[in-house]
C-alpha cells in the first residue's frame, strides 16, 4: 500500500501552489483560487483547499527528502535569497530545516 493523496487546507491557494511549484518542483494540474491539484514525480496527488483560517497542530508539517546535505543547503539558500525567514539547517534526526509555507503550514527539507 502506498500513500498517494494528501489534502491541505490553506489560506491562499494560488500563493501556496506557486511556492510548491517554484521551490519544490510540484506540477500544477489546474484549479482556481479555492482548489488546486498538484503532482510530484512519483504521482503523489496534493490538493490544496482554501479556508479563511488554518490551524494545524504545532508539530504538523510535510517533508521533502533530498539526496544530499548539499541539496538541503542549496534549497535553504534559495529560500533565504527569496526573503523567507527560517533557521539554518542543523543536525537533529537528519540534516534539516523548516520553512513556513504561504498558506499556513510548515515544510521540512532534510537529507
Amino acid at each position: 500500500m502506498k500513500l498517494n493523496h494528501v489534502n491541505l487546507t490553506v489560506t491562499d491557494v494560488p500563493a501556496t501552489a506557486n511556492f510548491l511549484e517554484t521551490c519544490f518542483g510540484l506540477r500544477n494540474q489546474g484549479g482556481n483560487k479555492g482548489f488546486t491539484v498538484l503532482f510530484d514525480d512519483d504521482n503523489l496527488v496534493l490538493t490544496l483547499m482554501k479556508a479563511g483560517q488554518v490551524s494545524y497542530p504545532g508539530t504538523f508539517h510535510i517533508g521533502f527528502v533530498q539526496e544530499s546535505e548539499e541539496r538541503v543547503n542549496e534549497i535553504y539558500q534559495r529560500l533565504k535569497d527569496d526573503g523567507f525567514e527560517m533557521k539554518p539547517p542543523e543536525r537533529s534526526h537528519a540534516w534539516t530545516f523548516y520553512v513556513q509555507a504561504p498558506g499556513g503550514f510548515l515544510i521540512e527539507v532534510l537529507a
